[in-house]
């Protein structure tokens, strides 16, 4: 059987931000295993149009989107809440979203993102992804992923293996 083809997205576009780190954290972890084919859609390289125009950028986007067999969004928390640059991504396609299963891995201060992960379940669940339950959550990240190697606790480790 041909491996699944998992697209892990980079919810923030933001100066300074760790969300690139953490991704590349959790893509090594998957690709341990071998039945994954995982590659990364940084949303800050991508740079959609907010006025969800076509454009090459959207295209991209929405083939691979469309070629996955799953995604894992890597997010922030701002305020609350999810990224901006998130919430475009998931508006600028359609059809491709339908029953694809999403995973979440969600890092902040002390709330490790759980606030955002909340609000993302009920967009993906309007876009009829499918929203896998367990999510991996980094608290405190800047103190986890502030140096190399990355000391990330065992519950998080433990999540991101399921």
């Amino acid at each position: 059987m041909a491996p699944l083809k998992v697209e892990v997205i980079v919810g923030s576009v933001r100066e300074g931000r760790i969300g690139r780190a953490v991704a590349d954290w959790f893509v090594e972890r998957a690709t341990a295993n071998p039945s994954w084919n995982v590659s990364v859609i940084d949303l800050r390289e991508l740079s959609l149009p907010q006025d969800f125009s076509d454009s090459p950028a959207t295209e991209v986007f929405r083939q691979r989107i469309g070629r996955a067999d799953a995604v894992v969004a890597v997010t922030s928390e701002y305020n609350h809440g999810y990224p901006a640059a998130l919430k475009t991504a998931f508006d600028s396609v359609k059809h491709e979203w339908r029953a694809k299963p999403i995973g979440f891995v969600s890092y902040g201060g002390i709330s490790g993102g759980v606030r955002a992960v909340e609000q993302l379940r009920q967009v993906v669940a309007e876009l009829h992804m499918v929203s896998v339950r367990q999510s991996v959550t980094i608290h405190r990240v800047r103190k986890q992923f502030g140096h190399e190697p990355y000391g990330v606790d065992s519950i998080a480790i433990d999540a991101s293996e399921k």
